[in-house]
């Protein structure tokens, strides 16, 4: 019975053997019951360390779900915000193509602004905003924007607004007021996310106004300062046009 537990302990203790390595021990001294007694020894100090091996295997396999998990979700935010930030553009070139005229002071301009001007900080900006991108009202979204501008100067939404106003002005030609309106975003508003794009268009406006030294410097400053960025590619192919 012995010598059958025995030989069934060096098989275990064999096949172990490349799960964890475990100290060397001469198991050849001794009679039967001391070298039974070491080989058990032996074979539940290798078993134990298996079920450690086996354990950190597991918190490295969850640990890499989890992982896999944040990647994934980070992916989906990132796609999310770069599927907007493309809707935003696209908005943008439409309004740049769209041909205008001289806005002339009509009872529906006043109209729009005395209701802008009704309304509270949020809503007055989504009014204007809304007149741009969905009722395609341009001439109408100017005194919007400025009603606000004028309204709220030092708002969360100022930035854009002024960015919007300027754009609307840069797209009927009015490169001076469109100037003042983007010079406000780059001066006054230096941690907003439209200060590189105001800065293309402040070369934009220089470049169509003859100025090419201006507007490369301009170009220049949203390549080094916003570099990988949507404006500092816009900026790079205007500087290879010049």
């Amino acid at each position: 019975m012995k010598n059958a537990v025995l030989a069934t302990a060096i098989l275990l203790s064999i096949g172990a053997a490349t799960a964890a390595p475990a100290p060397v021990t001469d198991v050849t001294g001794g009679s039967n019951d001391e070298r039974i007694a070491r080989l058990e020894r032996i074979l539940q100090a290798r078993q134990q360390s298996e079920f450690q091996t086996q354990q950190r295997l597991d918190v490295l396999q969850q640990e890499v779900l989890d992982l896999r998990g944040l990647s994934e979700q980070q992916n989906y935010q990132i796609e999310q915000m770069l599927q907007r930030q493309r809707q935003l553009y696209d908005d943008i070139a439409n309004l740049s193509a769209k041909p205008t005229q001289l806005p002339a002071v009509t009872s529906s301009s006043e109209t729009n602004a005395s209701a802008s001007s009704s309304l509270g900080e949020t809503a007055s900006y989504e009014y204007a905003v809304n007149l741009v991108l969905k009722q395609r009202k341009y001439d109408e979204a100017i005194p919007a924007f400025s009603e606000f501008i004028k309204k709220y100067p030092t708002s969360t939404y100022a930035a854009n607004a002024n960015y919007w106003l300027g754009q609307l002005l840069y797209n009927k030609g009015e490169f001076a007021s469109a100037k003042s309106a983007f010079e406000t975003v780059v001066n006054q508003f230096v941690e907003s996310n439209k200060r590189g794009d105001s800065l293309v268009k402040l070369g934009m406006i220089a470049q169509k106004t003859g100025d090419t030294t201006s507007a490369k410097v301009f170009y220049q400053k949203v390549v080094k300062d916003y570099a990988n960025s949507a404006a500092a590619r816009i900026a790079q192919q205007q500087l290879a046009a010049l």
